[in-house]
């Protein structure tokens, strides 16, 4: 039985590879390894491994990795320290396959760790491009991997012109579409609960109500406390409630936050909530019903063009990628935020797009999974 070990390092990475895990876990010529680390064994980061034992995943090993500060520095020392404790967890393991997900640091350490004791790596949503170092981190981890499992066509083509052997190269969609259209199959509303947690006002789901996520840009670091801010003060101005997500691990993000709590210190937050972390479900329930997206989060992207839904996406930090007919693109300037928030607010829901799959990544990457058989070359056979 062929041993598939998953490294899970945060709440975006463990919604992008959910149901790939679950399908090799469920496959009967492989068995599911699991580490989890990095900002999913934090409590400012929303204890996302609890979510996941919840989810009926056992983790293997657990790994301490992230340095707090949210520097530029610290960013690249639990790099470091991720690639000093990997590799213990691999050998206590000794998986026939890595899976690395995406473009994080924690991506970036497993990549290292892996290819340099000879396991095999897989490598999902590589080949995309976008505005932040997270595309040198996903296009480097590209070159370490020994299959690709990108998530849309252009990627994938873009894998293969990077020199990647075309028969390493798999377009099975995002794992993420998988939830999304699981979500939207169930059809329940779910949410009746959901102020039951986090902080600030509450207010009626069922009426307009706006969406907040944003996160840092590496390469833009120091500005981040002034981007939040526009954006919740283009927020302010619309009018609507609004459910705002706290900010991911990544160098400035300490500078997100400061934003959002100076807002909620100075301010009147009672038509705001906010949430250090939301499950899976919960977020694509909101994301179903709100009146529009806004920030630079990938899933406006990506889920919003299988949801339709109407997006806002501000500032460079999803430069260059592929998007749909649903997402508006704006500065870091408040009044261009509302006057593109009120048009989106206007246009409602979107046609569904399915650019970034159809809802059955994960069976797929169990099955090539399966089949695949490695060569430390480089070279697979199937």
């Amino acid at each position: 039985m062929k041993k598939v070990c998953v490294v899970v390092g945060s709440r975006a990475n463990y919604s992008s590879i959910k149901s790939a895990m679950r399908a090799v876990r469920d496959h009967p010529d492989l068995r599911l390894q699991l580490v989890v680390g990095a900002s999913a064994l934090l409590d400012r980061y929303g204890t996302v491994v609890d979510v996941i034992e919840r989810d009926g995943f056992e983790p293997d090993e657990k790994v301490f990795m992230l340095i707090e500060g949210e520097t530029p520095g610290t960013m690249a020392k639990s790099t470091g320290l991720g690639l000093l404790e990997l590799p213990t967890a691999f050998e206590r393991l000794e998986p026939d396959v890595v899976i690395t997900v995406g473009d994080r640091f924690e991506t970036m350490a497993t990549a290292l760790a892996a290819t340099y004791m000879n396991i095999p790596l897989a490598h999902t949503m590589g080949g995309e491009v976008s505005g932040n170092i997270d595309e040198s981190i996903r296009h480097a981890v590209t070159k370490f991997a020994h299959l690709h499992f990108p998530a849309c066509k252009d990627a994938a083509e873009r894998i293969v012109r990077m020199g990647e052997p075309p028969d390493t190269v798999h377009v099975v969609g995002c794992p993420r579409m998988d939830l999304v259209a699981e979500v939207l199959a169930d059809g329940e509303n779910g949410l009746s609960d959901l102020f039951a947690v986090g902080v600030g006002g509450e207010f009626d789901l069922d009426r307009p109500f706006l969406l907040v996520s944003q996160h840092p840009v590496t390469t833009e670091y120091g500005d981040g406390e002034r981007q939040i801010t526009e954006t919740l003060r283009a927020v302010q101005e619309v009018g609507l409630p609004a459910v705002v997500l706290w900010p991911n691990a990544d160098a400035g993000s300490e500078h997100i936050a400061r934003g959002i709590r100076k807002l909620r210190e100075h301010e009147d937050d009672s038509r705001l909530h906010f949430f250090k972390n939301l499950a899976t479900d919960d977020y694509v329930k909101l994301m179903a019903r709100t009146a529009c997206l806004v920030g630079n989060s990938s899933s406006a992207i990506r889920e919003g063009s299988f949801v339709g839904t109407p997006a806002v996406n501000v500032g460079s930090r999803q430069e260059g990628r592929q998007r749909g007919s649903n997402v508006v693109d704006v500065d870091y300037d408040r009044a261009a935020i509302a006057d593109a928030l009120r048009a989106q607010i206007d246009h409602g829901q979107y046609e569904h797009e399915l650019i970034y799959g159809d809802g059955r990544a994960g069976e797929r990457i169990a099955n090539i999974l399966s089949r695949a058989t490695f060569r430390i070359d480089k070279r697979i056979t199937y």
